[in-house]
This record gives structure tokens, sequence and C-alpha cells, in this order.
């Protein structure tokens, strides 16, 4: 599972900046033009978003779509993964804002997990034994489970006080500079952006 990869822009449209996928799923609903704005509007959109994650490669996606696009159980699927988006969500602001994790979201997450496993494997890489994730969807509301466990990964290992906002766009992600300085979901998108509207502003 391509969890602990950190990208900026793989496939149009998607931004990778978060330092989780689980946070990076959230933030496919970005405030552009100071409005909230859906990324994921089918489907297909979500197969596209999960081959820009690595969680699935491009032959896979298509043979996936293939077989359950315009199906009810393709609906249910992309219900169920904004749902999740958006408890997930909700909840990420709430530790930006100092709160705990509520125990109606860890009941939520456990519930889950608990119906969508994700099989391990132990390999042998570069002479070093780790544990590899083996995601191998068979059905549209299989996809919920890398998300789960990147969740669950996220809520267990990041320092909440680290989770910040851009403050341009508002997109999440997990501040790992020394200083705890980071501003921006990425210098050469907003960062940039910001810096050259303060010079313009300077020489105006």
């Amino acid at each position: 599972m391509a969890g602990k990869r950190q990208r900026t822009a793989p496939a149009p449209g998607f931004l990778f900046v978060a330092g989780n996928p689980a946070l990076d799923f959230v933030n496919t609903r970005p405030m552009l033009r100071a409005q909230p704005t859906e990324l994921l509007k089918d489907f297909a959109d979500v197969l596209r978003w999960f081959v820009a994650a690595q969680f699935l490669d491009r032959t896979s996606s298509a043979k996936f779509r293939k077989r359950w696009a315009d199906s009810p159980e393709a609906l249910a699927s992309l219900r169920q993964l904004l749902g999740f988006r958006e408890q997930l969500r909700r909840q990420i602001l709430a530790l930006e804002s100092q709160k705990a994790v509520s125990k109606k979201t860890l009941s939520y997450l456990n519930r889950l997990l608990a119906g969508h496993p994700l099989p391990a494997r132990l390999v042998l890489f570069k002479g070093t034994l780790r544990r590899e994730h083996r995601f191998q969807p068979r059905k549209p509301e299989d996809l919920l489970a890398p998300l789960l466990h990147a969740a669950a990964e996220m809520f267990t290992s990041f320092d909440p006080r680290r989770l910040r906002q851009c403050e341009s766009c508002f997109l999440h992600f997990h501040d790992t500079t020394k200083n705890t300085a980071r501003r921006w979901c990425s210098m050469k998108l907003c960062g940039n952006r910001a810096k050259v509207a303060k010079y313009a502003a300077r020489h105006r």
C-alpha cells in the first residue's frame, strides 16, 4: 500500500501533499474560488484517484471499471466513500481545533475496520523484512479498506498538533517541518502564488 510517499500532482485535478492517503482523500473536495469543489463526481473519478494514489494500477482499474461501472454496487460504494470522507473531515477539523478523537468516530472506524480487513504479508526488500499490505478489491465496497487503514495509521502515528490547513486553499496536511512553520499545501502552488501576490502588493 502506498501510504507514506508524498507526491505533488500525479494526475490532473488531484494533489498528494498531505503525507497520508486518507488525508489526501479528504482533500478531494478542496476550496476553489472560495467554494467547495467536488473532484469525485462519479465512480470513474474514484478509480482515477485510486490509480493516482497508487492503490491500483491502470490495468486493474480499467478491468474494475468495466466490471462495475454504472452498477448499483458502484453507486453505493461512491456514496459510502464520500460519507466516510466527510466523517473523516469533521474529525480532522476537530483535531486541528485541539479536540480529541471522539468516541463516536472510534466506534465508527472500528466497525468499518472489522468489515474491511486489508491482508498483509512479509516481504524481503533489500535485505530487510517489511510488512506489505495487499489490496486486491473484488467488489466496489472493498475500496474502503486502504483508506480505513490509512486513517487508522494517521490517528495513531500523527501528532494532531501538526495537522494544518493551507492558508490559501484550505487543503489539510501533516506538518513535518522541524519548526512546524509550514503554511501552504505546496510551495509550488499556493506558496508561490502567495509570494507573487505579496511581491505585487509591495510594488503597487
